[in-house]
């Protein structure tokens, strides 16, 4: 980690953008610890091992008919910061396309934001299935990320085994790929959405009804993969999910706050959220009602609908 050469990197940032991607993940990854991949025997294919038998897991208990990627990355940090930085830039596109020159100051501050959410993510994110970093890559070309260094990490400070807690975030991740495998058409949508909300924002509006949309559609593949867990995850792991709460209460005012400005908060809600709707479902329906969400967007829940099942189940089976 070199923070002289990080600073130096963003106060270097160049070019007529928002931001200078190419200097924000320089500066990333100088000021962001890479961690070891020096892999124990037999690590490697433990990893490939725990995504197939998820696959297995989840085609059983959802009936869903996908796949998981032919590519299993192990990563260090600073390889997610490199696969990442060009979601980052795509997301922001609508930003950058509403203005047509920026400052140089501006562009500083900028890239100097861009840099710490890029570390600060690249030092949390354990494992990645990302609809809006494949949306732009051909079906047979994506790939799973594990960060290993920050599994590791994680696993010892949540006094956890780490070949376990490591098969737990393969399942979770791979219940992601089973729902983008059940809705060829998810990505699209909620692509679609958020540009359209970055869109409005550009323009200094904010659209309320497609942030609603986006928050509902994201609230769905969040709860809905908990649902897979439930039902296909072959071990206990409410201690694991109870400890990563706990650890997340419990960092510094700083972490607290860039995970506030990062939404992690919101997504911890939807977990909750997405995770009590589908409950409901199931036991007044079952599981096989509850994929229905898949059909079409059309059949995903409304913001509202999430708060009241009964609802979304009458009008699906109308």
């Amino acid at each position: 980690m070199n923070l002289y050469r990080s600073a130096r990197a963003v106060a270097g940032a160049s070019g007529d953008d928002a931001v200078d991607w190419r200097s924000a993940a320089e500066a990333a990854k100088a000021a962001t610890d890479a961690g070891s991949l020096d892999l124990a025997p037999g690590e490697r294919e433990a990893y490939a091992r725990d995504v197939r038998e998820a696959r297995a897991g989840i085609r059983d208990v959802s009936g869903a008919a996908f796949d998981v990627p032919d590519t299993i990355e192990i990563q260090n940090r600073h390889h997610w910061i490199d696969a990442n930085v060009a979601t980052f830039e795509r997301v922001m596109a609508p930003v950058e396309n509403h203005t047509e020159v920026f400052p140089g100051v501006a562009r500083t501050i900028n890239t100097g934001t861009m840099t710490v959410l890029l570390s600060f993510l690249g030092r949390n994110v354990l494992g990645q299935y990302d609809p809006l970093l494949l949306a732009d890559r051909p079906a047979d070309d994506h790939a799973l990320y594990f960060v290993r260094p920050n599994i590791l990490n994680a696993a010892a400070a949540l006094e956890v085994d780490p070949n376990r807690f490591r098969r737990w975030i393969a399942f979770h991740e791979v219940t992601h790929a089973a729902e983008f495998g059940a809705a060829p058409w998810l990505s699209d949508h909620l692509e679609s959405r958020m540009e359209q909300g970055i869109d409005a924002l550009a323009d200094g509006n904010f659209d309320r009804a497609t942030f609603r949309e986006l928050d509902a559609a994201m609230t769905v593949v969040e709860g809905y993969a908990e649902l897979l867990m439930d039902h296909a995850f072959d071990d206990e792991y409410e201690d694991l999910r109870r400890k990563l709460d706990a650890r997340r209460q419990g960092r510094g005012p700083l972490q607290q706050l860039f995970r506030r400005l990062l939404g992690l908060g919101l997504k911890q809600r939807q977990y909750e959220r997405g995770k009590n709707f589908f409950e409901h479902v199931v036991r007044i329906r079952d599981l096989e009602t509850a994929s229905r969400v898949w059909e079409q967007p059309e059949t995903l829940p409304s913001h509202d609908e999430l708060d009241s099942p009964e609802t979304w189940v009458r009008r699906i089976e109308r």
